[in-house]
């Protein structure tokens, strides 16, 4: 039996675990758009991650109480706090999901541009795509993000008797790689792929977002990763710290620290 910080590790479509992820991010130096019309924010790493990444979690105050959801109604917000929670369990290294913002972050940008499509091609015809297609439903991302929740949902209700939300931190981690194997067959779509182009290319956003998005809260991963900021400031810092420890990824410069 794995302890809670391993708990949803292996939810990943790929059995990537979070810690293999991160240190992956840091290695390929790769930069994560936010999805919206709001802007895109990097997440390149320079260098190693920091010696102190053990004592981040410690330092990230709990999630405000009037962050809100514009989009998720109350059950749906259950869930997708479950959903992060799983994914992203408290630790020593970060508190859980929901705290790190990861929840807020996914509401944001279903409720902005991207959940309502702006940048699809709706017109149809719908044709059965190829895999290496991507996103090829007739409902925008909000609504296709919605309808998984609820098929997600009755499922775990149809195999525990409780909704996902209810269950163990242990049941729910198994159901979440049920669920990205494409062994939760549902009748309307398919979760295998509303985990893996939604949910998942979500999550991983959420944590590495600039946090004026509503992840990424205190800059929690940047500081796990070694990731010093706006990547505008960095551009010589790129070539002259490669392969080296950055000085001032602990004290990471959001959009925030600009406005």
């Amino acid at each position: 039996m794995r302890d809670n910080s391993e708990a949803c590790e292996s939810s990943s479509p790929k059995g990537l675990r979070r810690r293999t992820f991160m240190l992956q991010a840091v290695g390929v130096a790769a930069m994560l758009p936010v999805r919206g019309g709001d802007g895109v924010a990097g997440a390149a790493a320079l260098g190693e991650p920091p010696p102190a990444a053990s004592a981040v979690g410690a330092s990230v105050s709990a999630q405000p109480a009037n962050a809100g959801y514009t989009l998720l109604g109350p059950e749906e917000a259950a869930f997708v706090e479950a959903l992060v929670n799983v994914m992203c369990p408290a630790d020593s290294l970060t508190p859980n999901g929901t705290d790190c913002g990861l929840a807020v972050y996914i509401d944001r940008q279903l409720a902005g541009d991207f959940g309502k499509g702006g940048r699809l091609y709706s017109q149809g015809p719908w044709l059965q795509g190829k895999p290496q297609q991507g996103y090829q439903l007739p409902m925008k991302p909000a609504e296709f993000f919605k309808a998984g929740v609820a098929a997600a949902r009755k499922a775990a209700q149809a195999r525990h008797g409780i909704v996902f939300e209810q269950l163990s931190s242990i049941d729910a981690d198994a159901f979440l790689i049920d669920v990205a194997g494409d062994n939760v067959p549902d009748e309307r779509l398919s979760l295998a792929d509303w985990f893996s182009q939604l949910v998942y290319p979500l999550f991983q956003q959420a944590c590495f977002a600039d946090p004026v998005h509503g992840g990424n809260r205190d800059k929690v991963f940047w500081k796990l990763i070694g990731y010093p900021g706006l990547p505008a400031f960095h551009a010589q810092d790129m070539v002259r710290y490669r392969g080296k420890p950055f000085p001032g990824a602990q004290r990471p410069q959001s959009i925030q620290d600009f406005s």
